[in-house]
This record gives C-alpha cells, structure tokens and sequence, in this order.
C-alpha cells in the first residue's frame, strides 16, 4: 500500500497584517539583539521592576539593601548602562554624604510595562502547558 505524503504549508505573514511596518527581518534582529543584550544581564531587571512601582526616585544605597548578592562594582555598572540608554535618569546631590537618586525615564517606563506585558503572558501560558 503506497502512502501520499501530503505538503503542509505554513502560513505566512502578509505585509499589509505586520505592524512592523518599515522594518526588514534584519534590522528587527538587530534590535531584539540589543534588547536581549541589555535586559538580560544580571542585575537589569532586579533593578528595573521595583522601579515601575514608584514614581519616586530610588537612593542608590536602596538599592544596595535590597539587592543581596550584588556587588557594588556589578551595581555601579548596571545603573550607568541603563543611564546611557536613556532606561534611567540620575540625579547626584552636593550633599555631605553624597546622595544618589534614580529614576526611570519615559523610554525606562515604557520598557518596563513591556517586560510586565511579557511576565504577565509567560505566567498565563506557562501554567496551562503544565496541566
């Protein structure tokens, strides 16, 4: 008995659907490619999510309390990454002793309420795949 293997054709996304308007595959791979690069160090998000919950600016050595297990080199670094982003804002008081505050930027907020979007998806799908 001969069995007809049939093709399935996948779908493809038309132009006129993507909202991706003005983007070539390339240029969005380079794109996710800086994102990931950014948001996946260790320390990024740790930093970011507590952020979105105020709109008050957060002291440095907040951050140096609530993050255990970071060092200060690793934290230093971190914060001035997402400052030359444009992820947060800095403010440095002539103070004695000096004081540090930091707060996200409109691009940080909006970044951040994205990252949520994502959580919020992993944590709707993740447990119907586990049942």
């Amino acid at each position: 008995m001969e069995t007809k293997s049939r093709r399935v054709e996948l779908p493809t996304i038309r132009e006129e659907s993507c909202s991706f308007e003005g983007y070539d595959p390339t240029s969005l791979m380079t794109e996710t490619a800086k994102l990931r690069k950014l948001i996946t160090k260790r320390g990024t998000l740790e930093i970011l999510i507590p952020l979105c919950c105020t709109t008050d600016p957060v002291r440095y050595m907040k951050f140096r309390q609530t993050l255990k297990g970071f060092s200060s080199k690793t934290l230093a670094i971190r914060l001035k990454e997402l400052q030359n982003s444009g992820i947060l804002e800095r403010q440095a008081y002539h103070e004695i002793p000096p004081r540090v505050e930091y707060r996200l930027t409109t691009k940080g907020q909006e970044l951040v309420e994205s990252i949520i979007s994502l959580l919020e998806w992993m944590r709707r799908w993740s447990s119907k795949t586990k049942k």
